[in-house]
């Protein structure tokens, strides 16, 4: 997808939320929310440390809406982890940077460390299902395991890992569907369905994007990301 192809992509997806807000009379904070999250995620996607401010303005508008529905999960997911995560990705984001550019060098994780983390994530989503099961959560298995495998998406975003990109696309997947499910039972958060449908989208096109720039001969021309890609090889993070 060339430059122009991707802003007047943007442009449809901004246009169709403040649109879905107005006929459907959707709610103030969903669309912030939304707006907050889909920008967020489109600087994340380009590796731009300062998306870190304007996700922690939608995660505050998120909370809410999490608040209003029940969903403790992800109210704890947002307030305990994912607030504190952005304030921390920003300066590390920041301590890895190209040269001459405002843009972040990206990396791989190793095959061991794939295993240990999926297997963790894995057994720690059902046992969060089944608290949430316990406290009356509305949707205590798509919650559960929606809110843990966010706990290794943001891990692997602040670790500049390409990996977090398909992460994000099984959340993405899982929260687009718990939210239809509560407009569908008569909650204005619409917009919030649209925001979770566009981060799915998102999360594939920059995974794309990330594994190109990752294989690209001229990326790893630049000095310093030379000596950084030889340093994971080294570590064995190529050796999948």
């Amino acid at each position: 997808m060339n430059k122009k192809s991707e802003k007047i992509g943007i442009i449809f997806v901004y246009l169709a939320l403040f649109l879905n807000a107005y006929f459907m009379q959707d709610s103030f904070i969903a669309l912030v929310s939304a707006f907050c999250g889909i920008t967020y995620t489109i600087l994340a996607g380009k590796g731009i440390p300062i998306c870190y401010f304007i996700g922690l303005t939608g995660s505050a508008f998120y909370m809410y809406l999490a608040y209003s529905n029940h969903l403790w999960g992800n109210l704890l997911l947002y307030g305990l982890y994912f607030v504190p995560m952005q304030v921390l990705g920003f300066f590390k984001w920041s301590q890895y940077l190209k040269e001459n550019k405002y843009e972040i060098i990206k990396t791989k994780l190793c095959l061991k460390e794939k295993v240990i983390l999926f297997s963790l994530t894995l057994l720690a989503s059902i046992l969060c299902s089944a608290v949430l099961a316990y406290l009356e959560d509305k949707s205590p298995i798509i919650d559960g395991f929606a809110t843990i495998f966010s706990i290794l998406g943001m891990y692997l975003t602040v670790r500049r890992a390409i990996e977090q990109w398909y992460v994000w696309a099984v959340v993405n997947a899982l929260s687009f569907l718990m939210w239809l499910i509560i407009a569908i039972q008569g909650e204005n958060v619409y917009s919030t369905v649209i925001m979770w449908g566009v981060y799915f989208i998102l999360a594939l096109y920059f995974y794309r994007m990330w594994k190109k720039e990752l294989f690209d001969t001229k990326y790893f021309g630049d000095k310093i990301i030379q000596r950084e890609c030889e340093s994971q090889k080294r570590r064995g993070f190529y050796g999948v």
